[in-house]
C-alpha cells in the first residue's frame, strides 16, 4: 500500500463547494493526494482564483470532478458518472462529505 493517503471531498451543497476545493488543495499541498466531487449542484462560472486554486490542484495530481454536465462545461471539471465514482471511492483512504447541512 502506498504511503501517501488518498482524500476524497464529496461537495453536495454549492455554498461550501470552493472552500472544500481550498481544503483539497492543503491536503494536497500536505502531499496527500486530494480529489474533489462535485454532486448534483450546477456551479456558475469560476472566477480566476477559484480557477488558479483548481490548475495548482491538478499540478500536485489531484482532480476536481463533478456529475453535473453542465459543470464539465462552466467550471472545467472533469466529468464523473456515479457508477465512476464508486468506483474511484474504493481507491480513497479517507472520504469526506464536506459542507452538508
Amino acid at each position: 500500500m502506498s504511503e501517501y493517503k488518498k482524500v476524497c471531498f464529496m461537495y453536495r451543497n454549492k455554498d461550501y463547494t470552493m472552500d472544500g476545493i481550498r481544503s483539497a488543495l492543503g491536503l494536497a499541498v500536505e502531499n496527500m493526494y486530494a480529489y474533489g466531487v462535485v454532486m448534483d449542484n450546477e456551479m456558475p462560472a469560476l472566477d480566476e482564483n477559484q480557477q488558479e486554486s483548481i490548475e495548482m490542484l491538478r499540478d500536485m495530481e489531484g482532480e476536481i470532478y463533478t456529475t453535473v454536465p453542465a459543470n464539465v462545461e462552466t467550471c472545467g471539471f472533469e466529468a464523473m458518472t456515479i457508477e465512476e465514482l464508486g468506483e474511484k471511492l474504493r481507491e480513497m483512504t479517507v472520504v469526506i462529505p464536506y459542507g452538508i447541512k
